[in-house]
């Protein structure tokens, strides 16, 4: 497809979250918000998107970084894929998280690309949804009502469509100290540079009796949406994962999802993919926990 150059428009530097809401107020559907522009501006290139507003929320403080507690996390909504790629705390104990910024995009990509920025573009395929709902990530917005948060999954509407307002604007990720381990895998067709045609992610914590006290499961690109894999994860918990029961959970994971034939995969390839990556996924998950690391 001939890309052309960027259309006019009016750009906008504010400064606080409050004159960033004004702006949105004032210019409805003619704003656009900036972050990485790794989307939007291509898509203004190819004249799929034509705002005569960009607002650059770059220019505001306190919206990009990670910074921990005894609670957990908390990722600004402006944080690069990269910075999350080159944390050890995320690495380590975030690892379904960590195990997707690896693996999202190009080096160059993930220096610009937020996280924010890719969970809103509710892409059934964005890398950074499947890891943030199994570490049950809440995610914060800021409106001109005032604030409020909903877990990651709640954020999503369809394909490209969130739950956002026109005058909503997302700040912050925040996720609890996990008590077990995660991965996330995703299948593409290259080794690297390419959109996932199946992601899974996986979280498993473990009792005493290393029984599964706590498991979730979530796909992404095969559906509408990134959707958790609610009736693969009952059939783990309140049991000791084997091989044969993350083998069982995969077939049901792979029944519960609903993929579409298109140009990269076909439904069927999909539904087998989900299968045999969510058994992977549980199962080096175990991996982990019984090694106390990523390794």
């Amino acid at each position: 497809m001939f890309i052309r150059r960027l259309p006019k428009f009016n750009y906008h530097t504010p400064t606080t979250i409050s004159e960033a809401l004004e702006l949105l107020s004032a210019h409805g559907r003619e704003a656009k918000l900036l972050a990485g522009g790794t989307d939007l501006l291509l898509a203004m290139k190819k004249r799929a998107s034509v705002p005569s507003h960009l607002i650059n929320l770059k220019t505001i403080p306190g919206l990009s970084g990670i910074t921990a507690d005894a609670k957990g996390i908390t990722i600004g909504a402006l944080t690069p894929i990269a910075e999350i790629e080159r944390s050890a705390l995320v690495q380590e104990t975030y690892s379904p998280l960590g195990d997707a910024a690896r693996v999202m995009a190009s080096p160059q990509i993930r220096t610009l690309a937020t996280v924010g920025g890719n969970l809103v573009s509710a892409v059934p395929s964005a890398d950074m949804a499947p890891p943030l709902m199994v570490l049950s990530a809440q995610v914060h917005i800021t409106g001109l009502s005032g604030e409020r948060t909903c877990p990651v999954e709640s954020l999503f509407a369809g394909p490209s469509t969130c739950t956002l307002g026109p005058t909503d604007i997302v700040t912050r990720i925040t996720i609890p100290a996990p008590k077990g381990r995660g991965v996330y895998l995703k299948l593409m067709r290259r080794g690297a540079l390419d959109l996932a045609l199946v992601g899974v992610a996986a979280y498993v914590s473990l009792d005493a009796n290393r029984v599964c006290d706590d498991v979730r499961i979530a796909l992404g690109a095969v559906a509408p949406t990134p959707i958790r894999a609610v009736a693969a994860e009952a059939v783990l918990r309140s049991k000791a994962l084997t091989e044969g029961l993350a083998a069982e959970a995969g077939k049901v994971a792979g029944a519960e999802c609903k993929p579409i034939t298109d140009i990269r995969a076909t439904q069927g390839y999909r539904r087998s993919m989900v299968e045999v990556l969510t058994k992977r996924a549980l199962l080096q998950t175990l991996d982990r926990l019984n090694k106390g690391g990523i390794q």
